[in-house]
């Protein structure tokens, strides 16, 4: 069996520039993370005992004898991107929920890829690795996903991510142990209960873009990124990156209808109200997790005033990106 652990990723300031209908006509630049929930993904050969020959569990569980009969996109799409037609067991279990603005199924396909080619004895670099998984998913499958997921995915750390129309790069961001733990003690992340397909609200973005709708909010974007690289390089203060954070969230809530509703804007002017720096709701939008900066001396008031938030998740940056964490194939 090989299992491999992969993270879910915490967008930081960037978001929305990362799609090839953006950046490939205006170079842009995201600030992304990994955190320390993963998703964990084991693939093994299938014995010749049974009426089917390919055994999937996720959500479901699938037993079929053709890649194209696997009703999983990212499985049937990876399986096929590794010509592998038969003969395997793959399962999937999840520290957080699906669908929920983490990049989850960017994690997922990233994790698969990385114990399919581990299963054929090859191994990548965490830019290949990253750069399939993109393939994978914008290619393969046709899904309107931008690229700042997977790399995040595959490379974890707090990453400076570049994108222009001659690729992507990404690099570790600089700072300080000290001012890394600074802003990881500042951060507060809650589950607002509601799950959503993030394909229906970033086509909404992506065909926006496409149609030119929305070029001044993703340039004043692309400035509050740059403005906030250079505020981080500096370890300034949470407040400031809080209000950065505001800002940023001022302008993605506009990208499309639907990224908010009344009750996402209840809630986040709620925990402004009691003492948040700053925040966003993750991903797509339209539910998920909600991350805010919030001083630590505040954060128990915090949690007990903001009953709209069903689950609070304890955050940590994750370092490593996705792992084999056995392998006795």
């Amino acid at each position: 069996m090989i299992i491999t652990k992969t993270p879910y990723r915490l967008s930081l300031f960037g978001g929305g520039t990362d799609y090839p209908a953006w950046y490939n006509n205006h170079p842009s630049k995201c600030i992304s993370a990994a955190m320390n929930h993963h998703c964990y993904v084991h693939v093994k050969p299938l014995p010749p005992f049974f009426d089917h020959n390919i055994h999937i569990t996720y959500s479901k569980i699938e037993n079929v004898n053709s890649v194209d009969d696997i009703d999983h996109p990212a499985i049937r799409a990876c399986l096929k991107f590794r010509n592998i037609t038969s003969n395997i067991t793959i399962g999937h279990d999840g520290d957080l929920p699906a669908r929920s603005g983490i990049g989850s199924s960017s994690s997922f396909t990233v994790g698969l890829l990385n114990a399919l080619y581990h299963l054929q004895k090859e191994s990548l670099t965490k830019e290949q690795l990253a750069q399939k998984a993109i393939t994978v998913e914008q290619d393969l499958i046709g899904e309107n996903v931008g690229i700042q997921d997977q790399i995040m995915a595959a490379h974890g750390g707090i990453q400076l991510i570049s994108m222009s129309s001659d690729g992507w790069k990404t690099e570790d961001f600089s700072m300080s142990n000290e001012y890394k733990k600074y802003l990881e003690s500042h951060i507060m992340l809650g589950f607002s209960g509601v799950s959503r397909h993030a394909e229906v609200q970033a086509k909404k973005s992506v065909d926006n873009i496409k149609e030119g709708k929305i070029d001044n909010l993703l340039l004043e974007m692309a400035n509050s990124t740059n403005e906030a690289i250079i505020m981080l390089a500096k370890e300034k203060e949470m407040s400031i990156i809080g209000e950065l954070l505001d800002t940023a969230w001022s302008i993605k809530r506009n990208l499309a209808d639907g990224v908010t509703q009344k009750w996402i804007d209840n809630i986040y002017f709620s925990a402004i109200e009691n003492g948040a720096y700053g925040g966003k709701l993750m991903g797509a939008g339209g539910g998920g997790f909600f991350m805010f900066l919030v001083p630590p001396s505040l954060q128990e008031h915090f949690k007990k005033t903001m009953k709209e938030i069903k689950v609070w998740v304890p955050f940590q940056f994750d370092n490593n990106g996705s792992q084999v964490i056995l392998n006795n194939i």
